[in-house]
C-alpha cells in the first residue's frame, strides 16, 4: 500500500510538473521575431496601411495617431477621458484594418492616445478625478477598440494638467482594466528625455510597469547633433529608468533629432544587437516617410531580419 501510494504521488507530482512547463510554454510569445512600430495617420498625408512595405518575417505593429479625449472644435478642449479618433479616418477605417490584418498574418494594429498638440495647442492630459477619468476612457477607449478591431494601445502623452502619481493611477488602473478584461493584448509607453515627462511616466512604470510590454522611448527627441556612443549612452540611460522593459530604439522620418540613419543609427544597432540588447526598432512617422517611398522602413526591416539571422553581408534595400 505503501509503494502503491508513493507511486500515485510520483505520477501525481509529474502531472503536475507537465502542466507547469506547458503553462510556462504557453505564457512565451509565440514569435521570436524582432518587432517593427510605425506611427501612422497623425499628419493627413493620405497614407494608408498598404503603402508601408511590410516584411513578413517581423513583427509589425502599426500605432493609429491619435486617439485624444478633447473635444473636436476650433479651440479643443479636454473632456476627462472620453476619446475620440484624430487619425486620418478616410484612409485609416475600420475596413482598412480589417484588410491588413487579413492580408498579413504578423500584422497588429494599436492606437496611441494623447499627442503633442490638436489645431496647434498642446494636448495636455487633465482628469475631473481619477474615478470618473478611468470610468469614461474605459467606455470610449473599449468602444473604438472594438469598432477597429485593435490589439492594442500606445500612451504618448506629452503635456500634463495632473501631477505625476495622478497620471500614472489613471493610466495604470486603465491598463489594468482593459488587459484583464482581454480587451487588448499588449500596451506601451512613448515617454522622452524631457524632466516632466520623465516624471509622469517613471511614476507609472513604477506601480504599473508589470501591466506595460514595450517602451517606445522617443529617441528621435534628443538634439540633432547625437553621435553613435551619445546614443549608446542615452539606450543604457533609458533602459536603466525602465528597468526589465522592452526599450524600442527609434528614429523619426520627419527631419526630428536623435541619431539618423546617416549618422550611424545601424550601426549602434548592430552594437546593441551584439550586446543581445535589440528589442525592436519603431519609426516616427509613416506620413513624414511617404515622401521617400518609405525607404528607411524597407532598410529597418531588413536589417532586423538579416541580424536575426546572423548574417553579415550587406542589408538589401
Amino acid at each position: 500500500m505503501a509503494s502503491s501510494n508513493l507511486f500515485t504521488s510520483i505520477l501525481l507530482a509529474s502531472q503536475v510538473l507537465l502542466f507547469s512547463n506547458l503553462l510556462a510554454i504557453q505564457t512565451v510569445p509565440v514569435s521570436a521575431a524582432y518587432l517593427f512600430r510605425e506611427y501612422i495617420g497623425a499628419e493627413g498625408n493620405n497614407v494608408t496601411f498598404s503603402d508601408v512595405p511590410i516584411n513578413a518575417n517581423v513583427d509589425f505593429h502599426f500605432i493609429l495617431s491619435f486617439a485624444i479625449d478633447y473635444i473636436n472644435s476650433s479651440s479643443p478642449s479636454p473632456s476627462n477621458g472620453d476619446f475620440h479618433v484624430y487619425w486620418d479616418t478616410e484612409n485609416l477605417c475600420p475596413s482598412k484594418v480589417a484588410h491588413i490584418k487579413a492580408q498579413h498574418s504578423n500584422v497588429k494594429v494599436a492606437m496611441s492616445l494623447g499627442g503633442d498638440t490638436l489645431n496647434n495647442s498642446s494636448v495636455n492630459f487633465t482628469a475631473v478625478s481619477i474615478n470618473s477619468w478611468v470610468q469614461n476612457a474605459i467606455y470610449s477607449i473599449t468602444n473604438i477598440v472594438k469598432e477597429y478591431n485593435l490589439d492594442g494601445i500606445d500612451i504618448d502623452y506629452e503635456h500634463f494638467n495632473v501631477d505625476p502619481d495622478t497620471f500614472a493611477e489613471c493610466i495604470g488602473r486603465l491598463l489594468f482594466y482593459l488587459k484583464q478584461n482581454k480587451i487588448i493584448t499588449f500596451t506601451s509607453i512613448a515617454p522622452f528625455a524631457n524632466p516632466d515627462v520623465q516624471a509622469h511616466y517613471l511614476a507609472l512604470w513604477s506601480k504599473y510597469g508589470h501591466l506595460i510590454d514595450i517602451v517606445n522611448f522617443q529617441f528621435y527627441a534628443y538634439p540633432k547633433n547625437t553621435s553613435m556612443p551619445q546614443f549608446l549612452q542615452y539606450f543604457e540611460t533609458q533602459s536603466s529608468n525602465y528597468r526589465n522593459g522592452k526599450i524600442m530604439v527609434s528614429f523619426g522620418t520627419d527631419g526630428s533629432g536623435g541619431l539618423s540613419p546617416e549618422k550611424g543609427f545601424f550601426k549602434a544597432c548592430d552594437i546593441l544587437k551584439s550586446q543581445g540588447k535589440l528589442q525592436g526598432i519603431f519609426i516616427w512617422s509613416a506620413d513624414d516617410s511617404k515622401k521617400a517611398n518609405f525607404h528607411y522602413e524597407k532598410k529597418s526591416q531588413n536589417f532586423l531580419v538579416y541580424r536575426k539571422r546572423n548574417l553579415s553581408h550587406v542589408i538589401p534595400v
